[in-house]
């Protein structure tokens, strides 16, 4: 049996709880961690009072932009995948909070804006940004793990959540080595501890077929 079809949801029977959705995050965290670890890693080291690389203002936004980019395409496809075989309210769930990432970001867009547009101070935005993203999508996994009973997406959510924004503290260049290292970092370990997730549920799986 593979993984994908061990975690995969199935039809609940007469008189048993319904299975939970398992979606498989793993590529989802890669991209993401190397989002982080390749976008603001780059604007850790090219920015400050002494910057340790010379690199292209445009470099660490494009390295951020493709990784967050790919990581979202891998969530809508896992999430998709799953929805073939779940029911009418995960379906709905998934619906609801995959639009949520768009409010989110949109929201996120019209706040940055308005903000930086009233104060006059257009160059806040590459601080708010790299922030209010690690905000929002901390709060969107917090909600995805909530949804799913998924306490190490939930934790995930949670840390990024509180990193993003206790970076606002450090300042530039502080605040894109702390998203670097701790939001990276967290993203590692978490594609780690979802390869061990998903071979526990695909062991488990496995174990009630077996007796059936």
């Amino acid at each position: 049996m593979s993984l994908a079809t061990a975690v995969a949801p199935i039809a609940p029977r007469a008189g048993r709880p319904r299975r939970l959705i398992e979606i498989d995050s793993r590529a989802t965290y890669v991209s993401f961690g190397l989002a982080y670890l390749g976008g603001h890693g780059a604007a850790a080291v090219s920015q400050g009072d002494t910057p340790l690389l010379d690199l292209p203002g445009w470099l660490p936004t494009a390295l951020l932009g493709i990784g967050l980019i790919v990581g979202i395409t891998q969530a809508t496809i896992a999430s998709s995948r799953v929805q073939r075989a779940a029911s009418e309210p995960d379906v709905l769930a998934c619906k609801l909070l995959g639009a949520g990432w768009v409010i989110g970001f949109i929201a996120l867009f019209f706040a940055i804006t308005a903000l930086t547009a009233h104060l006059g101070m257009p160059e806040l935005q590459s601080i708010l940004w790299p922030i209010g993203s690690g905000l929002v999508v901390g709060l969107l996994y917090l909600a995805e793990g909530a949804v799913r009973r998924n306490l190490m997406h939930y934790g995930l959510g949670a840390w990024l959540a509180l990193i993003s924004t206790t970076a606002l503290f450090f300042g530039t260049p502080g605040l894109f080595w702390i998203l670097a290292i701790a939001g990276g970092g967290a993203y590692a370990a978490a594609a780690v501890l979802e390869q061990r997730r998903l071979i526990s549920l695909a062991e488990v799986s496995a174990s009630r077929i077996s007796r059936r």
